[in-house]
Parts: structure tokens; sequence; C-alpha cells
């Protein structure tokens, strides 16, 4: 009987917390972030201000909460771009314009969305760096396939992947993608990918 009242309330939790973000994510692309309060999101929901706080402490861990399932999204996607068929240097490529298409879309496409990333991303928060190295795995996977199908030359697969992300960074890195659209003497995201991979090769 425990068990189940326990359950009961793990999903009645998970519910309310779900509703909290729906409606955080909601208010931040609406107003953006510095105009929107945790008492804004509890009137929203028909909450007092202190039943949101039974669930996160601060607007800060909303914020990142609503981060951590953006970034989610982005991964499933480059997830299933590395593990897409084709050869080792398709799916870097795959990965890479996913990546880059998302960032477009997501981050830059929505202005408020945009600050709530670039506040996280300023603010180092330690959901930004574990996506960070969820990515970096990724693509270390792809590249030791590519190493091990003789596609690659023989290397360090998580220096490899390290240095394939900094190669690609201006494709992924919200601020600096916004900065390069704007900018005319600066590589093509293709022939910049194209680069990257060549790099990894014999």
């Amino acid at each position: 009987m425990y068990d189940t009242l326990d359950t009961t309330a793990d999903l009645v939790r998970q519910e309310n917390v779900a509703r909290i973000l729906d409606c955080a994510e909601r208010l931040f692309r609406h107003y953006g972030y510095g105009k929107t309060n945790v008492a804004d999101i509890a009137r929203e929901l028909g909450m007092s201000t202190a039943n949101i706080y039974r669930f996160f402490a601060s607007k800060v861990e909303i914020h990142q909460a609503v981060c951590g399932r953006m970034l989610a999204t982005c991964y499933q996607l480059t997830y299933d771009a590395c593990h897409s068929p084709g050869t080792a240097s398709e799916k870097l490529r795959r990965y890479a314009q996913t990546h880059y298409q998302w960032t477009r879309d997501t981050m830059l496409d929505q202005e408020k969305v945009h600050e709530m990333v670039v506040v996280a991303i300023e603010r180092d928060w330690h959901v930004i760096e574990k996506h960070i190295d969820r990515i970096r795995s990724l693509v270390a996977e792809v590249i030791s396939d590519g190493i091990a199908a003789g596609e690659f030359a023989d290397q360090d697969p998580e220096v490899a992947s390290r240095c394939f992300g900094a190669a690609i960074i201006t494709l992924c890195h919200p601020q600096m993608v916004a900065q390069c659209l704007a900018k005319e003497n600066r590589a093509m995201p293709d022939d910049l990918i194209e680069f990257a991979i060549r790099a990894l090769k014999k």
C-alpha cells in the first residue's frame, strides 16, 4: 500500500514539475527571462508562489530545468544523426548540420529563447557543461568507429572530438552563430564542416 502511495505521490510531483516548466518556458518565450518572475509563473498556473517553491528553490533553478529540457531535444537530434546509416564522415557531417540548424531555429529565430541560453552560458551552469560533455562523447564514438574502419587517421578519439568541436564552434555556440550570420567574410557552414572532417583523415 505504501509503495502505491509513494508512486502516486511521485507521479503527482512529476506532473506539477512539468506544468511549472511548461508555463515558465511559455512565459520566458513571450516576455523574456529577465521580465518573468516566480510570481508570474504562479499567477499563470493559479498557484501560490509558496507552492512553486515546494518544487523549485528559485527562478534560477526553474531556468536551469527549462534549459535542460531544451538541450535534451538538441541531444536527441544529434544522437539520431550520429547513429544514422553511413560512413563516419557522413555521420559527422549530418551531426554538424543538425546542430547548426537546431541552434539557428531554436536559439536565434526566437529572441527570447536566445536570451535564456545566453544567461545560462554566461553563468557557466552545470546543465550547459553536461550537455557539452554528452555531445563530445557522441562525436568521439563516431570518430572511434571511423578510426576502426580505416576512414580516419589513428588518434585519440576523445582529443579528436574536442578538436572537432572547437573547429565548428561557430556553428554551435548561439552567440557566435548570431555574430557570424551578420558577417560576409566568415567561412560558410558546409565549408567549415568539410574542413573539420578532412582534418581527421589520413
